[in-house]
């Protein structure tokens, strides 16, 4: 199938685009570089482009015969959502509202898109399933469920076929640890303590140490890049019986702050300061998947379900390119 990555230069989008050559489709990478490294696009074909622009996104889809569209082309930082909410909406809402038109004039009528467990806010319950309320708490949130609401209401009108996966936490380098997390600033928990590790920054902070869980740190659901990966293909074929798919794309196991830093350490052979300090505003203590719908619905299994695994795949990427990509 001749696919469309949108924001298929980013960390989830190049993987996707590596995936999907290995399994014999054809990628399109389509990106504006604001987030994302042309490096690694590798030997996809690859388009500079904005999603705001229809005409190139028309052209685009129509020219190249594109049969369906995986979208991971969001602003994706919490603190900057609530900071710049505008900037999420315009990027996140408004243009995915652009590549939607432009599909329905293409006749593209499949979409995988990227969503995330922040649709939920703070749950009153955990594992979190699919039929947990959404009630999102910053702007990333809620453009990430508008987009959700947009989509519905499209395929209901018989014009889209979609799948929407809520991610929680991805991590780890895939395509065998040669593509790996690169934000800039980067402000995901691994790659902070690698660079920790590594000696590229001071410390390491943990906020807030008194939670209601096991070490007293906040508990999360890590994923390896290469089982969220996955899923999206499973998703891309299911499109062909099923016009609406949600699911929740998680290890269902949860690994608290103290526990990834210990893993670090033992996967790098180095110590490096950790320092406690205040909790961060709306933190909720647990959050941890439910991801039997995806199971079910998918055949989707998870292959790296050890955080072990997961961290020694970054820590390889990291000191193979330890100034991130070279663009």
């Amino acid at each position: 199938m001749r696919v469309l990555v949108c924001g298929g230069a980013g960390y989830i989008g190049s993987n996707m685009t590596a995936m999907l050559a290995a399994e014999g489709h054809e990628p399109i990478v389509f990106d504006d570089l604001s987030k994302g490294h042309r490096s690694a696009v590798q030997k996809a074909e690859f388009i500079q482009g904005n999603l705001a622009d229809y005409d190139l996104l028309v052209s685009t889809l129509t020219q190249r015969d594109v049969e369906a569209v995986m979208h991971f082309a969001a602003f994706i930082e919490v603190a900057e959502s609530v900071e710049l909410p505008l900037k999420y909406y315009r990027n996140n809402l408004c243009c995915t509202e652009n590549l939607l038109s432009a599909m329905e004039t293409a006749g593209v009528g499949k979409l995988v898109f990227s969503s995330t467990a922040a649709v939920y806010g703070v749950p009153k319950d955990v594992p979190i399933t699919e039929d947990s309320p959404t009630e999102p708490i910053n702007p990333y949130g809620q453009t990430k469920l508008a987009v959700e609401k947009m989509c519905r209401y499209q395929s209901r009108a018989g014009k889209l076929a979609y799948a929407s996966l809520r991610y929680f936490n991805a991590c780890g380098a895939g395509n065998n640890a040669t593509l790996g997390e690169d934000h800039r600033p980067e402000s995901h928990l691994i790659p902070l303590i690698i660079r920790a590790a590594m000696g590229k920054r001071d410390d390491i902070k943990i906020y807030g140490a008194d939670y209601d869980t096991l070490d007293g740190t906040c508990v999360r659901d890590y994923i390896h890049i290469d089982d969220l990966c996955r899923a999206h293909l499973l998703a891309l074929d299911k499109l062909d019986q099923s016009c609406e798919l949600i699911c929740n794309l998680g290890n269902e196991r949860g690994h608290s702050v103290r526990e990834v830093i210990e893993t670090v350490k033992k996967v790098s052979g180095k110590d490096f300061k950790v320092v406690e300090t205040d909790r961060r505003a709306g933190d909720p203590p647990i959050l941890t998947a439910d991801a039997t719908r995806a199971k079910d619905e998918l055949g989707w299994k998870i292959d790296k379900p050890e955080l072990e695994e997961m961290v020694s795949t970054a820590w390889k990427w990291h000191n193979d390119n330890p100034d991130g990509y070279p663009d």
